[in-house]
């Protein structure tokens, strides 16, 4: 269960919509009135689809999965970057290469070319080097990070997407959709809500809007890693407890 309130969403602007003439009608179910020519959404679904997607994604966090978090407008990259961090979360905020998810195996050999470019950093090689050719693999190296660094870490495809605008990042959604990857997404009424598995109606311009819906995304998958540890905790053998090795017992003969 998503923990906000309908003010909060109001402070936040989460209800203003896109201008009448560009919306979706495939949104018609999410807007609550038009005001001065703007879609105003409906705040009370908007927290029942944040309920449901906070559930289902702190579940995927539960079971051990990854969560990849798309964004790659302006105002959104450093809030989606911040919070997949304190969560050890992959994530794209600057650009969406096409093929990211379904040719990874052509990526992982784009992040490998990075991290071996790094360690030559570290361990002196660079030294030994003339200073063009450091320079062309310094600039190669920063050319892929800006890109991959989010996903550096990832060594295969992850369980889900949490997506800020899934009409920007329509490839991302494409990708997701042929690998059958579980989609969660901020939809503004110029967008259309049937391209995710979970569409949370909210205004994805708003630098407030997307802070508030991706921390409360973020909040669910912390619920859920914090789950999965205790769950653990509690199958842990207790300090003291003999553990005993029946594979090599034989059986009593009568």
């Amino acid at each position: 269960m998503s923990k906000v309130t309908l003010e909060q969403l109001l402070d936040a602007g989460v209800h203003f919509g896109h201008l009448k003439s560009k919306w979706d009608p495939n949104m018609a179910p999410y807007i609550f009135m038009e005001k001065n020519g703007i879609h105003v959404i409906d705040l009370y679904k908007t927290m029942k689809k944040l309920d449901d997607a906070c559930g289902a994604i702190k579940n995927i966090a539960k079971s051990g999965r990854k969560v990849l978090f798309v964004a790659t407008k302006k105002q959104a990259k450093d809030i989606v970057a911040s919070a997949a961090q304190s969560v050890n979360m992959p994530f794209v905020t600057e650009r969406w290469l096409g093929g990211m998810l379904t040719n990874f195996t052509t990526v992982r050999k784009s992040i490998k070319k990075m991290q071996s470019i790094e360690k030559m950093e570290q361990d002196g090689t660079f030294d030994n080097m003339a200073k063009r050719e450091r320079l062309i693999l310094l600039r190669e190296r920063d050319k892929l990070s800006r890109v991959l660094g989010g996903i550096a870490e990832q060594v295969r495809i992850p369980a889900a997407l949490f997506i800020v605008d899934v009409k920007k990042e329509h490839i991302a959604v494409a990708e997701a959709k042929k690998l059958n990857l579980t989609s969660f997404g901020m939809v503004d009424t110029n967008s259309n809500p049937r391209v995710v598995d979970y569409a949370i109606p909210a205004n994805d311009d708003s630098t407030k809007s997307i802070e508030l819906i991706t921390n409360l995304m973020r909040d669910a998958i912390i619920e859920g890693i914090e789950e999965r540890k205790r769950t653990k905790d509690d199958v842990k053998p207790k300090s003291g407890t003999q553990v005993i090795d029946m594979s090599n017992m034989q059986p009593i003969e009568e």
